[in-house]
């Protein structure tokens, strides 16, 4: 069953926003932890995509090692967050196609909009893509 919202914590929505107008002709990545279901921490990972301005792949290295912390420090994946520097905040059909993780979390963030960043969020399987509203908490 989806949840009928995801609560994220304001302060890691403002650091993945930051991050993704640190580069905004790129699509930055990474992702984010949860301990107890409350998200976390944020992992920056480098995007190796052959074209970073319309795609994001993770860097396989730097995924383990998140994920190894992420295991020493009791958490969990909760979400994979990516940017589109020009395209709107939705899936891809790329994302679509690369998602790997169905329970995860997919954040996108978008620098489409003039003045204002856009995050939403979304449960992506294999068979559907549902938008999952996102409340800021503090």
């Amino acid at each position: 069953m989806m949840p009928a919202e995801i609560q994220i914590p304001r302060k890691l929505a403002n650091q993945l926003l930051h991050l993704a107008q640190l580069s905004p002709k790129l699509e930055i990545c990474g992702l984010v932890s949860s301990k107890n279901g409350l998200a976390q921490h944020c992992y920056p990972i480098n995007n190796v995509a052959d074209y970073p301005q319309h795609q994001f792949l993770l860097d396989a290295s730097q995924q383990i090692a998140a994920m190894s912390q992420m295991r020493e420090l009791d958490q969990e994946l909760f979400a994979i967050y990516h940017s589109h520097p020009t395209a709107p905040a939705f899936p891809s059909n790329e994302d679509l196609e690369q998602s790997a993780y169905p329970a995860a979390l997919y954040l996108i963030m978008s620098l489409n909009t003039k003045g204002i960043l856009e995050m939403r969020g979304f449960k992506i399987t294999q068979d559907s893509t549902q938008e999952i509203p996102l409340t800021l908490i503090n």
